[in-house]
């Protein structure tokens, strides 16, 4: 399996995937500076994974607190997360973790400053490991959405490189290629950052899944011929109607979807869901660096001083997608409810562990 993300020697050490698929090269972070400089730049992305590295850092920053008074490390640590909550604002996945480390830190409060901080590094490491086993569990809930003989394009990259390991859309497609279904995947280059050409291609070539690398502006074309019998992506927010935030592209993707009627389906974990938004007009666009654009391998490809915008994010409507794969099972519509449920779901799942974990000490 790919290693993403892991915490060694207290380190945070994750994969180069700027580096891809040239060279395999990891990062090493001591601090938790360093995991914000690796967020921000694209060491890491996908949402699952960023909301790691998040949790990860967050741990290595507490390290670092040189107090024993637990008021002072309680106001520098929250510090630290809001500091770390600042490095890319559209994957909701970032906030989830950082939240779920500040409660860890208010229940343990009373145990002294040095037992907080190896829970936090305990938690943060269980949350890697979560992440893993939902990604599987997601996969097997997925891959019952694809036939024996299925050609899916998918936009991006939701493999193991956008999570703890394994993926989202991509683990439904290993989920399926386990179940001895024969599929092959169009994987979309996704301009400019080009994950699918450089990450979704490279993982799937690594697996032996038959993949064929497509320009954006192909999809059409191979969705009139009857090539692609079904389209499945990632997602970096989902709004409590279903509207879903992903790499810019998806909704031109879902657009063509649905006017050749086939179906699109969002696979991401019920983490990646922001319930306090109604819909996807408040999932905040995160626009990027222009020489993103312009520049190809450090050489600039546009005219000097032209316009450029860069949105990293678009937001595809919850009417154009068939369903939401997660964790918990196929979402159907409409999704304020079946999303509602789920998260029901969740929650009682998450007070049931709380109270293991409280009665465990």
């Amino acid at each position: 399996m790919i290693r993403t993300i892991a915490w060694q020697d207290n380190q945070v050490v994750m994969i180069d995937q700027r580096k891809l698929p040239w060279e395999e090269i990891y990062v090493v972070c001591s601090d938790y500076r360093q995991v914000i400089e690796a967020i921000k730049t694209m060491v890491i992305r996908g949402a699952p994974a960023i909301g790691l590295a998040a949790a990860l850092g967050a741990a290595l920053g507490a390290q670092g607190i040189p107090t024993k008074d637990p008021e002072e490390f309680r106001r520098r640590f929250q510090e630290i997360c809001r500091e770390i909550g600042t490095a890319r604002p559209t994957a909701v996945n970032l906030a989830w973790a950082l939240e779920g480390l500040l409660a860890k830190a208010e229940q343990a409060a009373g145990r002294g400053v040095g037992p907080i901080k190896n829970l936090l590094i305990r938690e943060a490491r269980r949350m890697l490991a979560e992440d893993v086993a939902v990604n599987r569990a997601l996969g097997r809930a997925g891959q019952e959405v694809i036939r024996d003989g299925d050609t899916i394009l998918t936009h991006c990259n939701a493999g193991a490189l956008a999570t703890g390991g394994y993926g989202t859309a991509l683990g439904v497609i290993r989920a399926a290629r386990s179940a001895g279904k024969k599929i092959r995947v169009f994987a979309d280059e996704t301009r400019p950052f080009l994950q699918g050409t450089r990450l979704t291609a490279w993982e799937l070539t690594r697996d032996r899944i038959p993949v064929t690398l497509i320009t954006d502006s192909m999809a059409g074309y191979f969705m009139k011929k009857g090539l692609i019998d079904k389209v499945i992506v990632g997602a970096d927010r989902i709004a409590a109607n279903g509207d879903t935030a992903n790499k810019i592209g998806t909704y031109s993707v879902a657009v063509l979807a649905k006017t050749h009627g086939i179906p699109f389906y969002v696979a991401a974990p019920c983490s990646t869901i922001d319930p306090r938004l109604k819909t996807g007009e408040a999932i905040p666009i995160e626009e990027r660096d222009e020489t993103e654009v312009t520049h190809w391998a450090g050489q600039c490809i546009a005219p000097a001083g032209i316009s450029v915008l860069n949105p990293a994010f678009d937001v595809t409507p919850a009417s154009y997608i068939t369903g939401i794969i997660t964790e918990r099972g196929v979402l159907k519509p409409p999704f304020t409810r079946s999303i509602r449920e789920a998260l029901k779901g969740k929650m009682k799942e998450g007070r049931g562990k709380k109270k293991t974990d409280h009665k465990g000490g």
